[in-house]
């Protein structure tokens, strides 16, 4: 496994060194795979559920295999086949034994396989008639079902089969996944609320058919030790209070903690201040200052009211309450929660629901956040 360029990795996944915490998750898991459970994984975006998808799958015993792909990018059955197929081959190296038996399975379906000139990794393409395309995928199941090891598969956002064109495919999907015994599955997503409803509405093909698992926030104490770790192994030096103050700007949310983490780390300073860590923060707000500024041209003025009003409340529990309407002088509560649903479904704020079941709005983009709390709320920006 590479090493990354600094000890604190914002994408991708290195190893348990670079890996912060998810042990109570990481364990949680593990039983499931034991056990034969689907695991449901949702967390707000960025929050480091692919990366613990990774760490779980790293971690996999002798015997057991993983295989990891994204659907987001697939706007059909044929594109989840197509990454179906190609996180195989990626998974299970073709000069080993099982490798040689998968790899020769799946080009005895025909497809066209190419290597990315970039990674150097195998892409499969099949072109097939729409009739073919399931048939390939049951093809492939059964194959997994047969074979002497078992496979743990991994989906990220999952959710993406309900934009599929194809009728009921949930419901096929559902069908042929609950005979497999080899074959574990983990589906991940980051839209929370379509996943609960897929897994807990009963009237839904995969009702009650795995274990909810939604990770949130790492520990703060865990995270604090974790950075301090990181830096000294590294021959840097950084004291608790500063690591205080990052860890705040933050909000403990894991992607915005490496990202600020890697920038000091980058500036090659040795002793690493306050000055230091706020100085990188500035720069890169100031650097996504464009993408801000797209937000407020694409959206209309009732939406970019509501999207920094959100982002200047942190948590927002009560959209169309009389005392946040008027302190952001946003107008009609109606015309409020109409924009609110609009920006949500953009999904620049998502929802979620508190240990007391209150629901409550956030916005996904901490920099966009602080960046807001930084502007004067009297200028016409």
């Amino acid at each position: 496994m590479k090493k990354p360029l600094t000890p604190f990795p914002t994408t991708g996944y290195f190893g348990a060194q670079y890996f912060c915490d998810r042990e109570d998750e990481t364990k949680r898991i593990f039983s499931n795979i034991q056990g034969g459970q689907t695991t449901i994984l949702t967390a707000p975006r960025r929050i480091g559920k692919t990366a613990l998808i990774f760490h779980v799958l790293d971690k996999l015993p002798s015997g057991t295999k993983g295989i990891y792909f994204d659907i987001l990018p697939t706007e059909n059955m044929s594109g989840f086949l197509n990454e179906f197929a190609s996180a195989i081959v990626r998974h299970v190296p073709e000069k080993k034994g099982t490798g040689r038996k998968v790899w020769d399975f799946i080009k005895s379906l025909r497809p066209s396989v190419s290597f990315d000139l970039l990674t150097g990794s195998p892409q499969v393409s099949f072109t097939l008639k729409d009739s073919e395309i399931n048939y390939q995928i049951e093809a492939i199941f059964s194959f997994l079902e047969k074979q002497d090891e078992k496979y743990v598969i991994a989906i990220d956002e999952f959710q993406q089969i309900l934009e599929y064109p194809e009728k009921k495919t949930d419901a096929w999907l559902r069908t042929h996944i609950q005979k497999l015994k080899n074959v574990i599955f983990i589906f991940a997503g980051s839209q929370q609320h379509l996943l609960n409803e897929m897994f807990t509405i009963p009237s839904r093909p995969f009702y009650n058919s795995a274990t909810l698992l939604k990770i949130e926030k790492i520990n703060s104490k865990k995270y604090k030790a974790f950075i301090l770790k990181q830096f000294t192994m590294n021959g840097r030096e950084i004291e608790d209070p500063v690591i205080d103050s990052i860890l705040n700007w933050a909000d403990c949310h894991t992607y915005y903690v490496q990202l600020i983490c890697n920038r000091i780390f980058l500036t090659g300073v040795n002793k690493i201040e306050d000055k230091i860590w706020k100085e990188e923060a500035e720069r890169l707000l100031k650097e996504q200052e464009p993408v801000f500024y797209n937000y407020r041209n694409m959206l209309t003025k009732p939406q970019w009211d509501i999207l920094k009003a959100t982002a200047l409340e942190g948590v927002l529990y009560e959209p169309t309450g009389i005392e946040f309407v008027m302190k952001y002088s946003l107008g009609n509560p109606s015309s409020v929660l109409r924009s609110l649903e609009a920006i949500t479904r953009m999904e620049l704020i998502y929802y979620d629901f508190n240990e007391d079941g209150k629901k409550y709005y956030a916005i996904n983009d901490l920099l966009f956040r602080r960046w807001m709390e930084g502007l004067n709320l009297s200028s016409s920006f």
